[in-house]
């Protein structure tokens, strides 16, 4: 008996916008700057790359180039990114 296993990809639970609000919210408060970046590319792939680019202004191809385990988004792409995916950056 042969078996598989899967890699584990959140981004296929992202389903609704509020999924992805959560995500990144609990992201923003536990994790680390380069862990948001991560969360970012996780719900811009979830909601669709092609879309979330569109939304934000910037190509696909940059899209992917800034939100890249080694990429360095400026703070306004990551605002940028933030509004396509339909959140707000808050201080509190």
């Amino acid at each position: 008996m042969t078996e598989t296993i899967t890699a584990f990809d959140i981004a296929e639970h992202l389903e609704t916008d509020a999924d992805i609000r959560d995500f990144l919210r609990e992201t923003a408060s536990n994790g680390s700057p380069s862990d948001f970046i991560h969360a970012l590319n996780t719900a811009a792939r979830a909601k669709g790359m092609t879309e979330v680019a569109k939304q934000a202004g910037v190509s696909r191809a940059s899209l992917y180039k800034s939100l890249a385990e080694d990429g360095n988004p400026r703070f306004e792409t990551i605002a940028k990114i933030v509004e396509a995916l339909g959140c707000k950056l808050v201080v509190s």
